[in-house]
């Protein structure tokens, strides 16, 4: 059963959902962005322990509070984590009100058709009750589209919606990331066949059903408009796709009702040589930003 107050709180509170789920694959990189580089650690364990720490870091701040950061994607080792010895989940709900997401993916498969389906997931119910036992609400699933390939965008709808039902079962809210990458050479072109595909998914889905969308923002402004306004749709949420955050929040401002969710935009000022208060100010200064973008839009909504 879906937790009625996160469920509100996603549905209707002004702010955004940050992005802190960087998997072994991107754990590096983020590490590096934050100042610490390969060769400051040893082996995986080591690698975690770190990313944990700015993690926590991050979730201890005083401005990372439900009041502007609504919710949080975690990478499955930093929902077995706590903070302070408390569970993550229940430390980010309990003690900031900031609703906590599940990434569940395991990465990407070779690209085929213009687009990279998820790789298999065969432990997911697993997981899933083990998230929904420990306090998360939904979940995260990342797929890519290069190209403009109708066959291979549906593919990937397809199989995003096939999990999604999987994770509903399992009372929790799926958010559903077919990711448009921002260096595609037909990026619209995507974007309108990737905009039809959903529609007719969540066409299909029974009355009361309920997901969130992560997409690409979009090259014409207000272009998911019309699957926010889907009965089964939570929000519609922005990924920053590389993006810096100045760029990624003056997009943003170009599109009514989608809200932030940025991972490497949310920390590409942070470094872990700052103080304390060095890196509480660059945050709340980072947050401000996002949710100013996410929350006050400009001109007219344009016309479908």
């Amino acid at each position: 059963m879906v937790d009625a107050k996160m469920l509100d709180k996603m549905t209707s509170a002004p702010g955004f959902i940050a992005a802190l789920d960087q998997s072994g694959g991107s754990t590096p990189g983020a590490l590096r962005l934050y100042g610490i580089s390969e060769s400051d650690y040893q082996g995986d364990d080591e690698m975690y322990r770190l990313i944990h720490a700015m993690r926590v870091r991050i979730m201890k701040a005083p401005a990372f509070t439900g009041d502007k950061v609504i919710g949080a994607i975690l990478f499955e080792r930093t929902m077995d984590g706590d903070v302070d010895g408390e569970p993550v989940p229940s430390f980010l709900w309990e003690k900031r009100g900031v609703v906590p997401f599940l990434k569940i993916d395991k990465g990407l498969m070779e690209e085929e058709n213009g687009v990279q389906l998820m790789k298999p997931m065969p432990d997911l119910d697993a997981l899933l009750i083990r998230g929904r036992e420990k306090g998360i609400f939904g979940t995260k699933m990342r797929s890519v589209i290069a190209h403009a390939d109708k066959a291979g965008i549906t593919a990937v709808v397809r199989q995003q919606f096939e999990v999604a039902r999987q994770i509903i079962a399992q009372g929790l809210v799926p958010i559903v990331e077919p990711e448009v990458s921002i260096k595609s050479p037909s990026k619209t072109e995507a974007e309108a066949i990737l905009r039809d595909a959903i529609a007719a998914e969540l066409d299909k889905l029974p009355s009361g059903d309920k997901v969130m969308l992560k997409l690409t923002i979009p090259t014409v402004a207000d272009f998911y408009a019309p699957l926010m306004n889907h009965a089964s749709v939570v929000r519609v949420v922005a990924l920053s796709g590389g993006y810096s955050t100045v760029d990624a929040c003056e997009k943003l401002r170009q599109n009514h009702g989608m809200i932030a969710s940025f991972s490497r935009a949310l920390a590409e000022k942070l470094r872990v040589t700052m103080s304390d208060a060095e890196f509480n100010s660059s945050i709340a200064g980072t947050i401000e930003q996002i949710y100013a973008a996410s929350v006050a839009k400009v001109g007219a909504i344009a016309a479908e």
